[in-house]
């Protein structure tokens, strides 16, 4: 390809999967969202694999109705410390809100996994959908969408300013003078702002990255601004080539209106594929996995995304319910893509639920026609890359073994990393620290 792209890939460490049963699946770890084996694996095959990182998403608020991997699973900064000593060249992305933590402890966080990983930390920034994390933050009530987006902005500023905090040199450590650190290349932040008063200058030194990786998830016009200003990448889901084709037209203009180029903003598709032998083993995994969901989980999970709303008031077989605005303060793109979704192809509740428990994966099939797939949303530039979830719970090594040298002989992929940073596997520059410009 005259442009040399590159295709990213990532891995979400998602437990047994995404599916609401999932866990009970033949070939499933059943306790894999808290046992560190099945994370070190995991972790061992995406670094085989030369994946650009691995991803661990987070959530603040559960119930008896929450997906079984979200009941019981490692804090995202946590395990991703426990992976920096075992890996040495996968990037390590989590999640951590900023609704409902503070700038200064998640700027001394990533640093530190930064520097414990010599430049391998990402942060996916999130604002938090869940209504009901108020209620574990001691908080009245959860911020409207529009203000959660207005306080990440502010928290980013704040957080990559502490991450300035110090030059790359500062820290002289000569024994002889006595001087540990050139005070001159010390600079306190001193922000005074609408939600946050942060004074600095953060505890620990300016990182091996420069900065860690800035990830943000969000496919809203809120979310995509954000992304716009802060981010060096974005995690997004459509559910369709020529749909994921116009998010990304739009994601790469605005970056225009920040002064940065197409090139500084990498676009993620979080996509689940089944790879088989043939059509019909394709559909055999599909259908194994798919029977596991009852309409009571379906119902359950669908329910997630609409505020926990209780679906099973209403009847299964009966067009999809009028939900109004119902949504809208959660996972707001998501719920409207649902809605939409119901309307126009006129389905049932029961239709919905199922198919939002158990999803049929955007790319199955043989090694062959996954990377077809895979080609070409990225060469159409529908993505940049993509955050690879198994379809079903054994997929995910299948995917390494078989797809990837597919990806490497087109000349998509590398064969080898090609530093010992994340940035660097991104192909990302250094960012300039903001008070010596």
């Amino acid at each position: 390809m005259a442009e040399n792209r590159q295709l990213r890939l990532g891995t979400i460490l998602h437990g047994a999967s995404g599916n609401m049963s999932a866990w009970r699946h033949p070939a499933a770890q059943a306790d894999a969202s808290i046992n560190f084996d099945f994370v070190k694996e995991t972790a061992l095959i995406a670094e085989k694999g030369k994946l650009d990182f691995i991803f661990v998403a987070d959530g603040l608020y559960i119930n008896e109705k929450s997906i079984p991997h979200f009941l019981n699973r490692f804090e995202p900064l946590t395990v991703l410390s426990a992976l920096a000593s075992i890996t040495r060249n996968l990037g390590l992305v989590g999640t951590v809100s900023t609704s409902y933590s503070e700038p200064f402890t998640t700027a001394r966080q990533f640093a530190s996994l930064d520097h414990l990983s010599q430049g391998r930390a990402g942060w996916n920034v999130v604002t938090s959908p869940l209504e009901g994390s108020a209620k574990n933050y001691s908080r009245a009530q959860h911020p409207e969408h529009a203000q959660r987006y207005r306080i990440a902005d502010e928290y980013l500023q704040v957080v990559k300013g502490l991450w300035d905090s110090w030059e790359d040199d500062a820290f002289t450590r000569n024994k002889a003078s006595g001087e540990f650190f050139n005070p001159q290349k010390l600079h306190t932040l001193n922000h005074h702002g609408d939600y946050f008063q942060v004074a600095g200058p953060l505890n620990i030194g300016r990182t091996p990255q420069g900065r860690p990786i800035i990830f943000q998830a969000g496919a809203s016009s809120d979310g995509k601004k954000l992304a716009a200003q802060h981010a060096d990448a974005i995690f997004t889901h459509q559910a369709s080539l020529a749909e994921a084709k116009a998010f990304y037209q739009d994601v790469k203009s605005q970056l225009a209106t920040t002064g940065r180029g197409p090139e500084q903003l990498h676009i993620f598709q979080g996509v689940s594929v089944i790879v088989g032998d043939s059509a019909e083993d394709v559909e055999q995994q599909y259908q194994t996995t798919a029977a596991l969901v009852s309409i009571t989980d379906a119902l359950n999970y669908l329910g997630r995304y609409f505020e926990h709303h209780d679906f099973a008031q209403y009847p299964l077989d009966a067009p999809f319910p009028d939900l109004g605005s119902l949504g809208q303060n959660s996972f707001r793109s998501t719920t409207d893509e649902i809605k939409r979704n119901a309307r126009e192809r006129g389905l049932t509740l029961r239709q919905v639920a199922l198919e939002a428990a158990s999803p049929r994966p955007r790319f199955s099939g043989t090694p062959q026609q996954v990377a077809d797939g895979l080609q070409q949303w990225f060469d159409e530039k529908a993505a940049d890359g993509f955050i690879i979830q198994g379809g079903t719970p054994d997929t995910f090594p299948r995917f390494v073994e078989q797809v990837i040298p597919v990806l490497q002989a087109r000349g998509l992929f590398r064969h080898e990393y090609p530093g010992t940073t994340l940035r660097a596997s991104l192909g990302l520059a250094t960012p300039a620290n903001q008070f010596t410009q």
